[in-house]
């Protein structure tokens, strides 16, 4: 299939063939062609040669119209994209189906900021008026992961095509394929040509996309590893870059809760979508006077999940994105165990064909294991005590990460002290997950740099001017001096 699109032109990459492997039969769903170096320059060339010569970038009613029509097509899709999702990254159909209507919100949220946000009026104190516009920045290269990719890369895609920038746009090298429906969506949507391009490929791919001086601002989700060289990069031509890197969230347990609602709960943050995202919380931090129950009733519920075929409604756990991340999971936790961590439960492949692990947790652990500073990225969690709180927040910011945590307390004045003391981006208090479209998201420390959602998430994409108007020429003067 064509997977490279540049000007409002289908074609075939230039790099190497790439099979695309459904992770739940282990079956080849498509073969695309990589794209190579020339066509990451046409791209680029394209994006930049859109944003400077055509009206995009000013039309802010277009560009509403073009968000508001996408919503709609891929609402009337919805089901066409689920599948393609589910397909694609093994994750479970219901949470594929809320992916599409929280894609479609965050297309109809941005949509709904224009014109007014990007302008406000202000009056000066000398009797003069200043314009304050956020203005577009440029060509944009945009960079998305494998565990969410329409979803998080509409939470790039709809605040940049809003304010008014153009897009070099690159699904991971593994979930391509609601890229390119994403494509075909907005082209029914009326997207004009240059706006968008998609090219498909592996890091050197991204590398070049980073790389390339056409490009004037970069927006990564992924490894910190990779952050850091991306942070690098941009650093030397002064490129914007905004950061959605790695986490390693606590779930805090506080003895004042049902251990049975907190057990599901702890199974919800640490095992949605197979462990497979940013914010999941795989430390579960609880009181020492509940730890026992906790962990027994944490158990049983852990049997009860409902493993298999993704495409079926009633599933509740699907299979890591690919056989080579399997390995990796499977061998994090032989490596805590040779650590000294005791598997309470979980770690074996599930019968058949798939990328299936049975999820795991881990007891005995203590701070400085890499189970416990390292993002695992998959259905392993483990299992910490504490006696206060004092302790509690303690071990939850004891990790170089700062992207979310959760709290368990019936008590709000403890939750208020808690949450004040954690380093965190995103915090929930009795739940946990859900991502509020109007409300930014993003981490601190090694967790990332700038925000998504909200109008933070716009506000990103954007460069400020600001233009002072006189009501008529007068002479300068020079009385700001003298004062």
């Amino acid at each position: 299939m064509k997977s490279i699109y540049i000007n409002e032109s289908w074609q075939e990459g230039n790099g190497p063939v790439r099979s695309i492997v459904n992770p739940a039969s282990e079956d080849a769903i498509a073969s695309i062609k990589d794209a190579d170096a020339l066509q990451v320059d046409k791209a680029a060339s394209a994006a930049l040669e859109c944003f400077e010569h055509s009206s995009w970038r000013f039309d802010a009613s277009a560009r509403k119209q073009v968000l508001l029509q996408a919503a709609s097509i891929l609402l009337k899709r919805k089901d066409e994209a689920a599948a393609l999702e589910t397909r694609n990254t093994g994750k479970p159909i219901r949470e594929a189906e809320l992916d599409i209507e929280d894609t479609a919100a965050c297309l109809q949220y941005y949509a709904g900021l224009l014109p007014d946000f990007l302008t406000e009026t202000r009056e000066m104190e000398d009797g003069t008026t200043s314009l304050v516009t956020k203005e577009a920045i440029g060509a944009c290269g945009l960079i998305i992961p494998w565990n969410f990719p329409l979803l998080l890369g509409i939470w790039k895609v709809a605040p940049a095509l809003a304010a008014g920038n153009t897009i070099v746009y690159k699904p991971s090298e593994l979930t391509p394929l609601t890229a390119v429906l994403l494509v075909e969506i907005l082209e029914e949507a009326g997207l004009p040509a240059g706006v968008f391009q998609l090219v498909t490929g592996d890091g050197t791919v991204g590398k070049a996309i980073v790389d390339h001086p056409a490009l004037t601002k970069i927006s990564f989700t992924g490894s910190v590893s990779t952050g850091r060289s991306i942070y690098a990069s941009c650093a030397e031509s002064m490129k914007r870059v905004s950061l959605e890197l790695g986490g390693k969230s606590p779930l805090l347990v506080f003895d004042d809760v049902s251990v049975e609602k907190a057990v599901s709960w702890a199974v919800f943050a640490a095992f949605f979508n197979q462990g497979e995202v940013c914010v999941a919380a795989p430390r579960f931090l609880v009181q020492e006077t509940i730890l026992d129950s906790f962990q027994e009733k944490l158990v049983e519920q852990l049997l009860q999940l409902k493993a298999g075929d993704p495409l079926l409604p009633d599933t509740e756990l699907g299979p890591v994105i690919s056989r080579r991340h399997y390995e990796q999971v499977s061998t994090a936790v032989a490596q805590a165990e040779d650590a000294g961590a005791q598997r309470l439960c979980g770690g074996r492949k599930l019968d058949g064909p798939g990328f299936y692990l049975d999820p795991v947790i881990l007891t005995g652990v203590t701070q400085s294991m890499d189970i416990v500073q390292e993002e695992i990225f998959g259905p392993v969690a483990t299992i910490q005590s504490f006696a206060d709180p004092e302790e509690a927040v303690a071990l939850a910011n004891g990790t170089p990460y700062g992207l979310a945590a959760g709290i368990l307390t019936e008590n709000k004045q403890l939750a208020d002290w808690v949450q004040a003391r954690l380093q965190a981006g995103i915090i929930w208090i009795n739940s946990y997950h859900t991502p509020y479209v109007n409300a930014p998201w993003g981490g601190v420390k090694a967790s990332g740099i700038g925000r998504e959602l909200g109008p933070e998430g716009l506000t990103s994409y954007t460069e400020y001017k600001h233009t002072n108007y006189s009501s008529s020429l007068s002479s300068p003067g020079w009385y700001h001096f003298e004062k």
